[in-house]
């Protein structure tokens, strides 16, 4: 049986949850369930602080995981990135008082503030950087230069507002840009790889199918190579003759992003019955 760690609170959590209940799984339906069992799948989710998620992968206590790029890298357990989720995005980055930092080099001899002593230990040793100390927080980093625990702190930045309310700026290149990953343990055992195959497969076919819709499409036939041209879809786009001789029946995979702009182009060329149809999951 293949024994996934999944997020049980924060920003990962629901996210990875939506996906897990897309690909077919079964749903959690009272979030105080510490385990749920899913035996048409042979599967067992165990819900963990997401901060843990990696230590139970790697050590094997588990076989898979959800939890993000930073915290695996944080907890320096020998778990295994094998996909990347696309949700969950966050930029890790230093940041001081204005003026007392530039660069990533004037963090030596100072101390530093963070919840993730592992990753930024290993990012300034990598520098070749030596801080005074890296002070371990678990929360509102942004208030230890204020109050003197630190001079730069290592956090999560999104819009930077929150650093400037504290009087800070952000400096020298990302440390890391994080995502939501699933992980596994290094050494799958025979027993549980094909479920874990199973499992990527289902969470790439999701993935896919979120980032496409399913255009349908009259169009005349002496105006098909301009249409498919527009809508080549990921092979080759569907041709069905129509009643009407002169017109054929179009079906591609389109990128959702592209769907307005596709629609209106194949108007142009006299592509009419546009239709627009989500695309839930896939194999591709």
């Amino acid at each position: 049986m293949l024994r996934i760690a999944v997020p049980n609170k924060g920003s990962l959590s629901e996210p990875a949850w939506s996906l897990l209940a897309a690909a077919g799984y079964r749903e959690r339906t009272d979030s105080r369930d510490l385990v749920l069992f899913d035996p048409e799948n042979d599967v067992e989710f165990f819900f963990l602080r997401p901060r843990d998620v990696a230590v139970y992968v790697g050590s094997g206590t588990l076989d898979a995981g959800i939890t993000g790029r930073d915290l695996l890298l944080d907890s320096r357990a020998p778990a295994v990135e094998h996909m990347d989720l696309g949700f969950g995005g966050s930029t890790f980055r230093f940041a001081a008082e204005p003026g007392s930092c530039e660069t990533t080099a004037t963090i030596a001899g100072k101390r530093v503030a963070t919840s993730y002593p592992g990753l930024v230990a290993a990012h300034l040793e990598q520098l070749g950087v030596v801080p005074a100390g890296i002070v371990r927080l678990d929360g509102a980093v942004e208030s230890a230069v204020h109050l003197g625990v630190a001079e730069v702190i290592a956090d999560v930045v999104s819009t930077g507002s929150t650093l400037k309310a504290a009087g800070l700026e952000v400096f020298g290149e990302p440390i890391l840009s994080s995502v939501a990953v699933l992980i596994r343990h290094p050494e799958l055992s025979e027993g549980v790889r094909g479920s874990f195959e199973i499992l990527v497969r289902r969470l790439r076919g999701v993935l896919t199918a979120r980032q496409y819709v399913l255009v349908d499409y009259d169009v005349p036939i002496d105006a098909v190579d301009a249409a498919v041209a527009i809508t080549p879809g990921l092979e080759s786009p569907t041709v069905s003759p129509l009643h009407d001789s002169g017109w054929v029946a179009v079906r591609a995979m389109v990128p959702r992003q592209e769907t307005n702009s596709t629609m209106d182009r194949l108007y142009e060329v006299g592509a009419r019955a546009i239709l627009v149809t989500e695309i839930h999951a896939c194999r591709l």
